[in-house]
């Protein structure tokens, strides 16, 4: 993947990764699908999230889950301090993207994403499985909150009048313009927001995030550019 210019092209792992690799001890193959789509069949080996965006109940499921429940989360899933974790989905990429913020936000950087997913999988004649394998069990995750990674209200309050920042809204094309409220009270986006829904990065056939190339120039178009600070919602 080095070739297709990403900046960080170790974060994304192709299928033949999985072949290779996806038996290792160390390494937790996690679907972030909903239950009827991993019961559809999964890749062999791989372990259901129990909640693929990780909100936490006692907030009405606002915020990110707390650090117990996250840890608690993990463990059941197999997944350690010294875990290498990859993330899957069927949806281009929405909710295993969510599971590798959400582990990096927990400190956990080692975790990578399937690019393509399961439609890549599936694609490519990959085998499926249907049976759900137990996680490892007795392994320890220890949440070390990383706050860099996560912008408060003030904070992008502030931003709003930063020369240098972007505030970049990633939502349907209905909440940006209040048509659609997805049960908030109210309606419409932060002043002076740009709007890019995330699902203009990736194919829409494949599911794989858009070359290189492709992906700067249209965010390039919205001014969202290296030499800005980007906090998007």
């Amino acid at each position: 993947m080095a070739q297709e210019g990403y900046a960080h092209p170790e974060l994304l792992v192709d299928t033949a990764w999985i072949e290779a690799h996806g038996d290792d001890a160390n390494v937790v193959l996690v679907d972030c699908d909903v239950e009827a789509g991993y019961n559809r069949g999964h890749i062999p080996g791989a372990v259901l999230v129990p909640d693929n965006f990780e909100k936490n109940p006692d907030t009405n499921r606002v915020h990110i889950m707390d650090p117990s429940q996250f840890q608690a989360m993990c463990q059941g899933l197999g997944i350690g301090d010294d875990t290498l974790v990859v993330t899957y989905d069927n949806g281009q990429g929405l909710t295993a993207a969510r599971l590798w913020w959400a582990l990096n936000y927990y400190g956990h950087s080692n975790v990578k994403v399937l690019d393509g997913g399961w439609r890549r999988w599936l694609l490519e004649g990959k085998p499926v499985s249907f049976a759900r394998p137990s996680a490892a069990f007795g392994v320890t995750f220890t949440p070390k909150m990383d706050d860099s990674v996560m912008v408060k209200a003030d904070e992008l309050k502030a931003a709003c009048s930063m020369a240098d920042a972007v505030i970049w809204d990633v939502r349907s094309d209905g909440e940006w313009d209040g048509s659609a409220s997805r049960g908030n009270q109210r309606v419409g986006h932060i002043p002076g927001a740009v709007h890019l829904e995330w699902f203009n990065l990736m194919d829409r056939e494949t599911h794989r995030f858009k070359p290189a190339g492709e992906m700067r120039g249209i965010l390039t178009e919205k001014g969202i550019t290296p030499d800005k600070k980007i906090f998007s919602y």
